[in-house]
């Protein structure tokens, strides 16, 4: 024991911590990636300088979270070997190829078009520049669809047999990837990325918008996350209901945590609020909808929804955790529907850029995503529990020969070193996204338009320095 906590407790505990502080970075660099790629793409189609300016401003940006993502994710692989040994030789043969396609089709895509993408513009052309950053923004993707595949089966596994030495062998390995809640885990995680990225990237708009109603980068940002939010806010919504649905088919004890029901019943309600108890098999102060759990569960006010109790005390997931992280991802869900939705209305009226009420919105959202997508991870990831693979592999029986001594120093060291370092790259982000994107029309005369056979004099007129004769 360490502080009162067993070695699989501090394991489980360094292993989220360490998680979250990962998550956050791939959850941004996925959908900036794509938002540099459009910028991109619009400055080559437009030559307005102000789709270059902002694409220079945000590849800095996203140099910095790329660099964090990949330092944090090096050090999380580090614990399968020390904490987690014997699900790394059971789960190996799967879990192992499932890694290194990952590395090999999506992280080698990245690094190897990263440089061309933030520093060749000027020195390969804008055909081989574009086709870099695209490059960058697949490779993203692919990484999200390696990890995801990778993550989906030890939630739903298939496609495997258990060998005599108890490892899991791949029998078939389109069954292995494209296992039952894949496609629906991928689609959710992706949508939430873009709009994790939206939100950002709309307070920053917002956020000079305020300082500066003319700065016209400012506008172009802020109008483009809004879109985002408008579009993509309610097919998240549509495909989380999906993704719910795909849940309770295949790990209904997790569904039954997340909304708080210890009782199998019909007609079930939607409980907004309470503090749900394992030891007393209850939800204290339950507030919720009459029949609206069951209609949007099973799409039937009289569908029955199994409870808690009807499984051994055994395999059930621990109740509290999911049920609150749930419903914080699903309110800021709905917050993000509402921006969205206001946004709209805004821009109907010609008031996107001058609502300074909408603006404030957007800055006190943008890290909505960040803390929606942690949110929706713990809620995953502690309604998976007993299990590291559902329903097969236990977490205690995944645990390496660790005192938890071992396991809390080493944690604390995390902590510390974590708080130092993605503190200070944190802060420098801040930096960035704090000084406003401004810049002169003389940035385009230095761009590789030569090859486009636009003389000096037409750039310049592009830019809006040129005088009518």
């Amino acid at each position: 024991m360490f502080l009162g906590l067993t070695a699989e407790l501090l394991a489980r505990i360094q292993f989220a911590f360490t998680v979250s502080f990962h998550f956050i970075f791939p959850a941004f660099s996925i959908g900036l990636a794509s938002f540099l790629a459009v910028l991109n793409a619009l400055w080559l189609w437009k030559r307005d300088p102000a789709y270059l300016r902002l694409f220079d401003y945000w590849k800095t940006i996203f140099a910095v979270v790329f660099g964090m993502g990949v330092v944090s994710g090096i050090v999380m692989s580090y614990q399968f070997g020390t904490n987690w040994a014997t699900f790394s030789d059971k789960a190996g043969p799967v879990i192992g190829p499932l890694m290194g396609y990952e590395v090999l089709t999506a992280f080698f895509l990245e690094a190897g078009f990263l440089g061309i993408a933030l520093f060749g513009r000027k020195r390969v052309g804008d055909g081989l520049h574009m086709f870099s950053v695209a490059m960058v923004a697949v490779g993203t993707l692919i990484s999200a669809t390696w990890i995801l595949a990778a993550n989906s089966w030890m939630h739903t596994p298939a496609g495997y047999e258990i060998a005599a030495n108890g490892q899991f062998v791949p029998t078939d390995w389109l069954a292995v990837i494209f296992n039952p809640s894949f496609p629906y885990r991928l689609v959710h995680t992706v949508l939430a990325a873009f709009l994790t990225t939206a939100f950002a990237v709309g307070a920053v708009g917002a956020y000079h918008l305020l300082r500066d109603r003319e700065n016209r980068q400012a506008r172009i940002m802020f109008s483009m996350a809004m879109w985002m939010a408008a579009i993509v806010t309610p097919m998240q919504i549509v495909a989380g209901d999906m993704h719910g649905l795909n849940t309770l088919e295949y790990q209904p004890a997790k569904v039954a945590a997340m909304e708080g029901h210890y009782e199998t019943q019909k007609g079930a309600p939607l409980i907004l609020f309470g503090i749900p108890d394992d030891e007393a098999e209850t939800t204290h102060y339950a507030v919720g909808i009459p029949y609206l759990g069951s209609l949007i569960l099973t799409h039937k006010l009289d569908g029955e929804i199994k409870g808690l109790k009807a499984f051994p005390k055994d395999e059930r997931p621990p109740a509290l955790i999911p049920f609150i992280t749930f419903r914080i991802m699903v309110g800021l869900g709905l917050l993000m529907l509402v921006v969205g939705l206001w946004s709209l209305w805004a821009r109907w009226r010609k008031t996107l850029y001058t609502s300074t009420w909408l603006q404030r919105a957007a800055v006190a959202m943008g890290p909505s995503g960040f803390v929606a997508v942690l949110a929706g991870w713990f809620t995953t990831e502690v309604g998976r529990q007993p299990y590291t693979v559902y329903g097969v592999l236990r977490t205690s029986e995944s645990l390496s020969n660790v005192d938890a001594q071992a396991v809390g120093a080493s944690l604390i060291a995390f902590i510390i070193v974590y708080f130092i370092v993605f503190g200070a790259g944190t802060f420098y982000i801040f930096r960035l996204m704090m000084k406003a994107p401004h810049g002169d029309d003389g940035e385009l005369a230095q761009s590789p338009t030569r090859t486009a056979g636009i003389t000096p004099a037409q750039q310049l007129e592009a830019a809006g320095g040129g005088h009518g004769h």
